[in-house]
Protein backbone atom coordinates (compact mmCIF):
# COMPACT_ATOMS: atom_id res chain seq x y z
CA UNK A 1 0.00 0.00 0.00
CA UNK A 2 1.89 3.10 -0.91
CA UNK A 3 0.78 5.96 1.58
CA UNK A 4 1.79 9.44 1.74
CA UNK A 5 0.91 11.49 4.64
CA UNK A 6 -0.13 15.37 4.46
CA UNK A 7 -1.83 18.24 6.63
CA UNK A 8 -4.37 19.75 5.27
CA UNK A 9 -5.90 22.65 6.41
CA UNK A 10 -9.34 23.52 6.52
CA UNK A 11 -10.30 27.64 8.23
CA UNK A 12 -6.69 28.14 9.24
CA UNK A 13 -6.71 24.59 11.29
CA UNK A 14 -5.07 21.07 10.40
CA UNK A 15 -6.32 18.30 9.36
CA UNK A 16 -4.23 14.93 9.32
CA UNK A 17 -4.36 12.71 6.41
CA UNK A 18 -3.01 10.20 4.29
CA UNK A 19 -3.05 9.15 0.71
CA UNK A 20 -3.51 5.70 0.14
CA UNK A 21 -2.26 5.43 -3.62
CA UNK A 22 -3.45 2.24 -3.83
CA UNK A 23 -7.13 2.75 -3.09
CA UNK A 24 -6.97 6.47 -4.50
CA UNK A 25 -8.44 7.59 -1.68
CA UNK A 26 -7.94 10.08 1.23
CA UNK A 27 -8.29 8.80 5.04
CA UNK A 28 -8.72 11.35 7.25
CA UNK A 29 -8.24 11.85 11.18
CA UNK A 30 -11.75 11.71 12.27
CA UNK A 31 -10.88 13.92 15.68
CA UNK A 32 -9.27 16.52 13.68
CA UNK A 33 -12.43 16.66 11.66
CA UNK A 34 -14.63 16.81 14.99
CA UNK A 35 -12.40 19.45 16.32
CA UNK A 36 -12.91 21.80 12.98
CA UNK A 37 -16.65 21.16 13.23
CA UNK A 38 -17.49 21.31 16.84
CA UNK A 39 -14.46 23.52 17.91
CA UNK A 40 -14.47 21.62 21.48
CA UNK A 41 -11.44 21.43 23.82
CA UNK A 42 -11.41 17.93 23.83
CA UNK A 43 -12.14 16.65 20.39
CA UNK A 44 -11.25 13.00 21.89
CA UNK A 45 -13.62 13.05 24.36
CA UNK A 46 -16.28 14.15 22.05
CA UNK A 47 -15.40 11.60 19.48
CA UNK A 48 -15.31 8.53 22.68
CA UNK A 49 -18.89 9.73 23.06
CA UNK A 50 -20.33 10.39 19.81
CA UNK A 51 -18.90 6.48 18.80
CA UNK A 52 -20.25 4.91 21.75
CA UNK A 53 -23.75 6.63 20.26
CA UNK A 54 -23.32 5.78 16.89
CA UNK A 55 -22.86 1.74 18.05
CA UNK A 56 -26.34 1.99 20.70
CA UNK A 57 -28.18 3.49 17.67
CA UNK A 58 -27.20 0.47 15.56
CA UNK A 59 -25.11 2.33 13.21
CA UNK A 60 -21.72 0.27 12.00
CA UNK A 61 -19.91 3.45 10.78
CA UNK A 62 -17.62 3.62 13.85
CA UNK A 63 -17.16 -0.31 13.77
CA UNK A 64 -15.61 0.15 9.92
CA UNK A 65 -13.48 3.03 10.66
CA UNK A 66 -9.68 2.28 10.52
CA UNK A 67 -7.11 3.14 12.32
CA UNK A 68 -3.25 4.69 10.80
CA UNK A 69 -0.42 5.92 12.02
CA UNK A 70 -0.65 9.47 11.71
CA UNK A 71 2.03 12.38 13.32
CA UNK A 72 1.07 14.00 16.35
CA UNK A 73 2.10 17.13 17.68
CA UNK A 74 5.28 15.71 18.89
CA UNK A 75 6.26 14.28 16.23
CA UNK A 76 6.05 10.99 16.88
CA UNK A 77 3.11 8.81 15.01
CA UNK A 78 0.61 6.82 16.57
CA UNK A 79 -2.00 5.09 16.01
CA UNK A 80 -5.72 7.45 14.89
CA UNK A 81 -8.98 6.56 14.07
CA UNK A 82 -9.07 8.09 10.59
CA UNK A 83 -12.01 7.85 7.70
CA UNK A 84 -12.72 7.75 3.85
CA UNK A 85 -14.37 10.63 2.19
CA UNK A 86 -17.75 8.38 2.13
CA UNK A 87 -17.30 7.64 5.80
CA UNK A 88 -16.75 11.28 6.66
CA UNK A 89 -20.00 12.59 5.18
CA UNK A 90 -22.00 9.93 6.91
CA UNK A 91 -20.08 11.37 10.13
CA UNK A 92 -20.92 14.50 9.75
CA UNK A 93 -24.09 14.14 9.44
CA UNK A 94 -24.30 12.90 13.23
CA UNK A 95 -22.11 15.93 14.30
CA UNK A 96 -24.37 19.71 14.72
CA UNK A 97 -22.13 22.32 13.07
CA UNK A 98 -22.87 25.51 11.06
CA UNK A 99 -19.25 24.46 9.74
CA UNK A 100 -21.20 20.77 8.30
CA UNK A 101 -21.77 22.45 4.94
CA UNK A 102 -18.42 23.98 4.00
CA UNK A 103 -16.37 21.28 5.19
CA UNK A 104 -18.12 19.10 2.85
CA UNK A 105 -17.36 21.37 0.08
CA UNK A 106 -13.57 21.50 0.82
CA UNK A 107 -13.45 17.36 1.31
CA UNK A 108 -15.57 17.32 -2.42
CA UNK A 109 -12.58 19.77 -3.48
CA UNK A 110 -9.87 17.89 -1.82
CA UNK A 111 -10.65 14.98 -3.56
CA UNK A 112 -11.10 16.85 -6.96
CA UNK A 113 -7.89 18.06 -6.73
CA UNK A 114 -5.91 14.65 -5.98
CA UNK A 115 -7.55 13.01 -8.74
CA UNK A 116 -6.78 15.81 -11.16
CA UNK A 117 -3.51 15.61 -10.01
CA UNK A 118 -3.20 11.77 -10.67
CA UNK A 119 -4.68 12.44 -14.29
CA UNK A 120 -2.46 15.10 -14.93
CA UNK A 121 0.88 14.15 -13.27
CA UNK A 122 3.05 17.40 -14.41
CA UNK A 123 0.23 19.87 -12.39
CA UNK A 124 2.07 18.64 -9.18
CA UNK A 125 5.45 19.96 -10.26
CA UNK A 126 4.16 23.05 -11.06
CA UNK A 127 3.62 23.14 -7.04
CA UNK A 128 6.84 21.67 -5.96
Amino acid sequence: MTKKDAVQIFEGRHVRSVWDGDAEKWYISIVDVIEVLTESPNPRKYWSVLKTRLKQEGSELATNCSQLKLPAADGKKYLTDVADAEQLFRLIQSIPSPKAEPFKMWLAQLGRERLEEIDNPERCLLFV
